[in-house]
C-alpha cells in the first residue's frame, strides 16, 4: 500500500475520534484491523459497509487489505476521525547505513527431507536490512524451530491463535524470558518485515525484561586474567577487550589501519547500528601490539585465523575462559564482562559518565547509567550503621 496515506491522517489529529490501523491475518488473507475506543458513530459507519466484519477474537472491525478498502477508510472518516496509519505502513530500513551481511551459509545448506527451512524471502530481507550475523543466526534458528513445531500447517495457515498458543507453550515449558522475546522477534520479522505487515496485531504479552546488573571483575582479577595468557596474541586480545571496552564483534572486525598510534586512539568502524566511534589505546597495549605484529604478521584484520581471514568468535571466548581458569577466577567470565569492567573501573576512577557513554558507543546515558549501580567507590564512603553499635 502507498505510504502517502499516512500523511493524510496527520492533519486530523485534533479530531475527537482516533482509529488505529492494524494488520490482521484472517481466513488466510491479509486484513485491515480498525482499533478504536467505543463509538456508536464509528460503528454505524463501519456496519454500513458490507465488506467490513467484526472479529470476536480480536475485538475489532476488519476488512480485506486492498487499496479500495484503504481508500474508503480514509475518505469516509475524513473530518470525523483521525486515522492513524503511522505504524501500518512499512518504512523500510529507516536509512540505516550498515555493512551488509551475507547469509549464504544458510542459503546454501544441504536440505534434509521432512525439515522446514526459512523461506528465501526471509534470508533476503535479513541481508537487505543489514542485520548483524549474530542476529541473522538467532532469527533463522528460532524461526525454523517455530516452522518445524508446526509441520502440520503451512505458513499461510498459521494465524494469531496458533502463535499465541505456541508462545504460551514455551512459557509452560520453562523457556527463559530472553528466549521467548527472541522467538517473538523472529516470528514478527517474517510477518511484519518479509510480508510487509508492520504493527501486526498480536494478543501476546511480552515477558517483562528483568533488570539485571552487569557482572564485572575487579582490577586484581583483570590483571591476573591478562597475565594468565600464554602468548602475545592472546594477551593483546584480552588487553583490548578490557582497555578499549570493545564488544567481541568489534574486536574481530578491527583492521590494522584502525589502530591510530599517532593519536593513541582505536577507530571502531561500522559497529552496532552502523555507528563509528573512537576509543582508548593504552601505551602498554600499543607496545604489546607491535610485538604481536612482528610475530604474527596479520594481512588485513588485526587478528586473523591460522590460515588467514577473520579470527573466529568462538576462539575469543575460548581464550577468555581458558585464561580465567588459569587465573583461578571462579566466575563465568565472558568477553563482554571485560567491557563491563572497563566502564565500571572508569566510573570508579572519576571519569564523567558522558565520556564513558562515548567510549562505549551508547546512544543514551540511560544505558550507561547502569554502571553507577555496579561501581563501589561511593559505597566505601558510607558509614555502616553497625559500626556505631557498642558490640
Amino acid at each position: 500500500m502507498e505510504k502517502t496515506f499516512n500523511s493524510k491522517s496527520t492533519t486530523n489529529n485534533h479530531l475527537k475520534y482516533h482509529i488505529r490501523l492494524k494488520h490482521l491475518f484472517i481466513d488466510n488473507k491479509r486484513q485491515i484491523g480498525l482499533k478504536f475506543s467505543h463509538s456508536h458513530a464509528i460503528e454505524a459507519i463501519l456496519k454500513g459497509n458490507e465488506e467490513v466484519n467484526w472479529s470476536d477474537y480480536y475485538q475489532m472491525y476488519y476488512c480485506l487489505n486492498k487499496k479500495n478498502n484503504l481508500d474508503w477508510i480514509y475518505k469516509v472518516f475524513n473530518g470525523i476521525a483521525w486515522v492513524n496509519g503511522q505504524h501500518f505502513f512499512d518504512k523500510g530500513n529507516k536509512g540505516k547505513c550498515v555493512a551488509p551481511q551475507k547469509v549464504d551459509e544458510w542459503r546454501n545448506r544441504e536440505k534434509i527431507k521432512g525439515i522446514k527451512y526459512c523461506p528465501t524471502a526471509y534470508l533476503d530481507k535479513l541481508e537487505a536490512r543489514h542485520y548483524s550475523i549474530n542476529t541473522c543466526r538467532s532469527y533463522i534458528s528460532l524461526f525454523e524451530k517455530f516452522l518445524n513445531d508446526h509441520k502440520d500447517k503451512s505458513l499461510k495457515q498459521i494465524d494469531e491463535r496458533n502463535i499465541e498458543s505456541y508462545l504460551k507453550h514455551l512459557i509452560l515449558d520453562g523457556r527463559s524470558d530472553s528466549y521467548i522475546n527472541q522467538m517473538i522477534n523472529a516470528i514478527k520479522f517474517y510477518y511484519e518485515v518479509v510480508l510487509g505487515m508492520p504493527n501486526r496485531f498480536y494478543k501476546v504479552d511480552r515477558p517483562k525484561k528483568r533488570k539485571t546488573l552487569p557482572k564485572v571483575l575487579s582490577t586484581e582479577e583483570i590483571e591476573s586474567l591478562i597475565k594468565a595468557s600464554n602468548n602475545i596474541k592472546h594477551k593483546c586480545i584480552l588487553s583490548l577487550l578490557y582497555s578499549a571496552g570493545l564488544r567481541r564483534s568489534e574486536l574481530l572486525n578491527l583492521k590494522i589501519e584502525d589502530i591510530d598510534s599517532k593519536r593513541m586512539v582505536i577507530n571502531v568502524i561500522n559497529s552496532k547500528q552502523g555507528k563509528d566511534r573512537k576509543t582508548l589505546l593504552a601505551e602498554s597495549v600499543l607496545q604489546d601490539l607491535r610485538q604481536y605484529f612482528k610475530a604474527f604478521k596479520p594481512k588485513k584484520y588485526l587478528f586473523e585465523g591460522q590460515y588467514g581471514g577473520q579470527y573466529s568468535s568462538t576462539s575469543i571466548l575460548k581464550i577468555v575462559k581458558s585464561c580465567a581458569k588459569k587465573a583461578g577466577i571462579n566466575k563465568n567470565v565472558s568477553p563482554h564482562m571485560l567491557r563491563h569492567s572497563f566502564a565500571t573501573h572508569l566510573l570508579e576512577n572519576g571519569t564523567d559518565l558522558r565520556y564513558i557513554q562515548d567510549l562505549l558507543g551508547h546512544n543514551s546515558t540511560i544505558t550507561t547509567e547502569i554502571y553507577t549501580q555496579v561501581a563501589t567507590h561511593k559505597l566505601t564512603l558510607i558509614q555502616n550503621p553497625i559500626n556505631l553499635l557498642n558490640l
